[in-house]
């Protein structure tokens, strides 16, 4: 569709400091981002401005600079750490004579890398195809050019308005099946609503050590690796949890500073998980240098997606990179679990994070001694998976003694699924 260069995988990277969010903007972060995307940084330019400059973003001499670093290394590619204009993006091209490309095409391209299942896949075209329609203008050097051919000549569509018309359609046709998608886990979102379990999702900075957590506390094989954005397809598990009963646990995409609107908008399904979950677990590298920004990135993104008032445990993963670090649980005034200290790579302090989960979720308790008959055994296993029975005993008539606690959700839940339970409890 475009005429435009080529992007390879050898790149000349170009980070610009701007004087009121210096200490802020993360050159290394964006070399792992460019490596995340299987490219080679050949060479990093960097400098500083007050403000972009409108035809380059860099000023003109920065512009010379970058061109003759591409001529020098022989790099197939810019990539900026910034968001270009689609015009800033085409004056650079003709300037460098290579593909330019800023930070939403870098990430797409990752998050294109990335996407396994169905849903994922239409996700990352949405937010692909919404990048790419503010740059058709720019993408097209004979825009005035209108269809040839028998049939087609006259005052016929141009070529830049049959791009605009078929992107329309796509676009439109994958909104509508992901909202299908999107129904389809409304439908499974209200069945567990009226079940009363729990959503538990975890949310973080991409490479907090999300889907290793996931993994360690659920026996699940989600794709875990020590690379940015290794998880972009929501994964949902059923636990079992002390005093609670069942909770499902979701993991999800992980956030990163100026994460681009077109993917917070094109994953609404996915974040949707985070925004109709009972409690979020977010988890936090706490042998990152920059903790406290990163958490503050997450905050925001949570406070985009209208997720910011759901209660939240901070899980401080990581601490076996840590030196002397051993695992704890951390409480506010009232005595309530605010944050969990573990490893989730080795399993440290991963008991105190159930414990946790225990307390933040469990409500009323119900506890009671039962004198169950020999006809109610489906009763008896059922209490057993419920994890429900604390002690058990054989009584004289041939009846079972139990003596059982369970969450008062679970237990009147069985109350209407065995209509008897109140008769067998030893008042």
């Amino acid at each position: 569709m475009f005429e435009r260069y080529d992007a390879g995988e050898q790149a000349v990277l170009v980070h610009i400091w701007f004087s009121q969010d210096k200490e802020s903007e993360d050159l290394q972060e964006f070399e792992t981002l460019v490596s995340s995307a299987g490219v080679e940084a050949l060479q990093v330019v960097t400098g500083s401005r007050k403000s972009p400059h409108p035809k380059y973003f860099v000023g003109e001499g920065k512009a010379e600079e970058i061109a003759d670093a591409v001529n020098a290394t022989g790099a197939s590619v810019v990539i900026f750490d910034h968001a270009l204009s689609p015009a800033q993006e085409r004056n650079l091209e003709k300037l460098c004579e290579c593909r330019v490309i800023d930070r939403t095409g870098l990430i797409l391209d990752i998050f294109a890398q990335r996407a396994r299942t169905h849903e994922g896949k239409l996700q990352v075209e949405l937010a692909q195809l919404r990048h790419l329609a503010t740059r058709l203008v720019r993408g097209w050097t004979h825009l005035e050019r209108q269809k040839g051919g028998i049939g087609l000549r006259g005052p016929g569509e141009t070529q830049l308005e049959t791009d605009r018309r078929l992107l329309r359609n796509r676009i439109t046709l994958i909104l509508s099946r992901l909202q299908r998608v999107e129904k389809q886990r409304e439908q499974g979102r209200q069945a567990r609503a009226k079940a009363d379990i729990p959503t538990v999702s975890l949310v973080g900075y991409t490479n907090a050590g999300k889907s290793t957590l996931f993994n360690s506390i659920t026996s699940a094989e989600v794709y875990a690796a020590d690379q940015l954005f290794a998880t972009l397809d929501p994964t949902l598990r059923r636990l079992s949890v002390t005093d609670v009963g069942e909770v499902v646990l979701a993991d999800t995409v992980g956030f990163i500073r100026h994460l681009p609107h077109d993917l917070v908008a094109a994953f609404k399904a996915t974040l949707q998980e985070t925004r109709e979950a009972t409690l979020l677990l977010h988890v936090i590298d706490a042998a990152d240098l920059r903790v406290n920004e990163n958490i503050e990135a997450v905050d925001e993104v949570l406070t985009e997606i209208e997720a910011d008032e759901i209660p939240s445990l901070h899980v401080m993963n990581k601490i076996d990179q840590l030196e002397g670090f051993e695992p704890r649980i951390d409480r506010n005034e009232e005595g309530v679990p605010i944050r969990v200290w573990l490893s989730a790579q080795s399993g440290l302090g991963l008991p105190l994070l159930w414990q946790a989960l225990s307390e933040r979720l469990s409500g009323e308790i119900a506890q009671h001694t039962l004198n169950l008959p020999p006809e109610a055994g489906r009763l008896r296993s059922r209490l057993y998976q419920l994890d429900a029975i604390e002690e058990e005993w054989n009584q004289d008539d041939g009846s079972i003694g139990l003596q059982v606690r369970l969450p008062i959700v679970e237990w009147h839940r069985l109350s209407k699924h065995y209509p008897a339970l109140s008769d067998y409890v030893i008042k």
